[in-house]
């Protein structure tokens, strides 16, 4: 499965949420809110979730291998480190 969209909206005033992600897969599947977190060992990717009915929050969408959870999140730190933001957008999730 490859990469081929990657839209990063960058949040102002928050510190620990710095931005939304909207990936695009193959051309055909997307994923969006995943979410780029400043933890306390540095930058984290945080899948797409929903709170249950015993209000423990769950992902909706994630990897299920750790090789491509790590190739997903290399990705979307190196793009976000590297300024790689939307245009005209203030960080709002859509």
């Amino acid at each position: 499965m490859n990469i081929t969209e990657l839209k990063i909206r960058k949040v102002e005033g928050d510190e620990k949420l710095k931005a939304y992600v909207t990936v695009t897969f193959d051309d055909c599947f997307v994923v969006h809110n995943i979410k780029i977190i400043e933890g306390k060992s540095g930058l984290f990717v945080a899948m797409p979730s929903r709170r249950n009915s015993e209000g423990v929050y769950v992902d909706v969408a994630h990897p299920i291998n750790p090789e491509f959870r790590s190739e997903l999140q290399t990705r979307i730190i190196s793009d976000y480190n590297s300024g790689k933001f939307e245009k005209g957008n203030n960080g709002s999730e859509e």
